[in-house]
């Protein structure tokens, strides 16, 4: 070949790594992300991805030294096993999850991040010894390659945190990078047609297109049905946002909301704890104009409030706009939240509600804290000696605060972590607990700066569960519910929740591995 043709091809050969380091490296995010969602607990998986994934990468590597002849061909055919793989690898692993169970489905995402990590591992290498064929300056082709990997890397994952994972969702992305996998092979297969004379590398490629495509177009389809299978009732909607999976289910007279596989309400029962969690703190405050909820985006606890006519504004913040306007719209929801995100008393700000307390500047009498359990990173932040002092700094000096804090029976040592934490911030806790049948045994944090009486409190308001003469007794723990937990013998110190060390997602983790 004259000069000009050599820089040609090594200019394809470094365009071919940049773009199969975006997919290499998209591929290791959806699947940690994947596991993320499916199994909990997203650090622990991301770890285990990245380690598995490299270490993949590493076997293929010093695999490909053994390849001396057919570059490009290898190359070629690596392109397709990567895509036929990382293409259905989500929507398998949701095939076994719901046929199999989450044991085998991991074990089997486990296997699919080897072996795709082996295969990334190859691509480079075999890219780097052809570039050496065409031009023996082994130093220029090497840098040349590796810098187009690490900028396909940063611009594979910005694409897949902002563009890929919330437009497309973890399936149709799977595919998406498996087309361009494909694409790139087969862009190489004929970029190198002297070298490739097979024309059924290019005939199989073709193919793969074209069940990559019906994979696109018809893949999350099917795997709706497969996710329905994780759920007892017909589910009646389902979306991904920015931040989460929200998915509705309904059979008769049960409207259920999960986030992320987590239930969040049953129609049948939620009741109960919307009316613990609002009427506890609001029947013991003295003054109930100025009101915030954070989280809360069903609308269930704002229904609540909105039946304390003193109240004068509430203001209520959800990270996500998407549920809240779910909320405000969607007839299953408006119907059991009673419209509530349409009054006027009611503001709605979506934001992180850690970041609105540290630049908000207002008191509240009364601070309802409705967030989900702390099951992953983002959401154990709320949970903290620094979040909770700044709901303390958000109280008027006779405010009440209400906190939603897991099971006292299922996870107790997670649930007076949560109140140790409140409780070292300074404020006078107490602490109450209830049955609701589709989360069993549930439990609450009291808080306020000044003490209170529990004894004195008179519901003001008409409710379907609660009454006064019950109130004192959900304050009350049996022995293998309190405080003073032993393990296998030994007793368990109850540590304070914080930042830097963030003990409750550990046991937290730990405790529901068990049910």
């Amino acid at each position: 070949m004259t000069e000009r043709e050599n820089h040609i091809q090594k200019r394809r050969i470094f365009t071919s790594s940049g773009i199969v380091s975006i997919c290499g490296i998209v591929y290791q995010v959806l699947y940690g992300a994947a596991g993320g969602y499916l199994f909990g607990d997203s650090t622990k998986f991301y770890c285990l991805t990245i380690g598995l994934f490299l270490s993949g990468m590493g076997i293929g590597a010093m695999h490909s030294s053994k390849f001396h002849r057919h570059l490009m061909s290898k190359f070629v055919i690596t392109e397709y096993l990567i895509a036929l793989i990382g293409g259905f690898s989500i929507f398998s692993v949701f095939y076994i999850q719901a046929n199999f169970g989450d044991s085998t489905a991991k074990v089997f995402l486990y296997a699919i991040i080897i072996i795709t990590g082996y295969l990334t591992g190859l691509e480079l290498p075999l890219l780097i010894r052809k570039s050496e064929e065409i031009d023996s300056d082994l130093k220029g082709s090497t840098a040349n390659v590796l810098g187009w990997d690490y900028v396909g890397s940063l611009i594979g994952t910005v694409a897949f945190a902002f563009w890929l994972k919330p437009t497309l969702g973890l399936i149709k992305a799977g595919f998406f990078i498996a087309f361009i996998n494909i694409v790139v092979a087969l862009w190489i297969s004929f970029a190198f047609k002297k070298e490739i004379k097979q024309n059924y590398i290019r005939l199989m490629g073709i193919l793969l297109t074209v069940v990559i495509g019906l994979g696109f177009l018809y893949g999350e389809r099917y795997a709706h049905t497969l996710e329905q299978k994780l759920y007892r009732d017909p589910i009646v909607f389902s979306k991904d946002t920015k931040y989460q999976k929200i998915i509705m289910t309904k059979d008769t007279g049960d409207l259920r909301l999960y986030q992320n596989g987590q239930l969040q309400f049953a129609e049948s029962d939620e009741h109960r704890y919307h009316e613990a969690l609002v009427h506890i703190p609001m029947s013991l405050s003295d003054k109930k104009t100025n009101v915030l909820v954070l989280g809360g985006g069903d609308g269930l606890a704002t229904r609540e409030l909105l039946k304390y006519k003193e109240i004068q504004k509430i203001t209520l913040v959800d990270l996500d706009p998407e549920m809240t306007n779910l909320s405000k719209e969607n007839p299953h929801l408006t119907k059991l939240n009673k419209n509530s995100f349409h009054s006027k008393k009611v503001h709605i700000i979506n934001k992180d509600a850690f970041n609105y307390l540290k630049n908000a500047d207002d008191l509240y009498d009364v601070i309802l804290v409705d967030l989900p359990d702390p099951n992953n990173e983002s959401l154990n932040k709320l949970y903290t000696w620094e979040f909770y002092s700044l709901v303390r700094n958000h109280l008027t000096p006779t405010g009440l605060v209400s906190i939603q804090s897991t099971s006292p029976v299922f996870a107790t040592a997670a649930y007076w972590t949560i109140s140790n934490t409140v409780k070292s911030t300074g404020l006078y806790v107490d602490n109450y607990h209830l049955d609701i049948p589709s989360f069993g045994n549930w439990g609450f944090t009291l808080a306020s700066r000044e003490k209170f009486d529990v004894e004195n409190i008179k519901l003001e308001v008409k409710t379907t569960y609660l009454a006064n003469e019950m109130i004192a007794s959900l304050f009350y723990f049996g022995k293998d519910e309190d405080q003073d937990i032993t393990i296998k013998g030994k007793h368990v110190d109850i540590p304070v929740n914080s930042l830097n060390r963030p003990d409750l997602l550990d046991l937290y983790e730990n405790a529901w591995d068990y049910y």
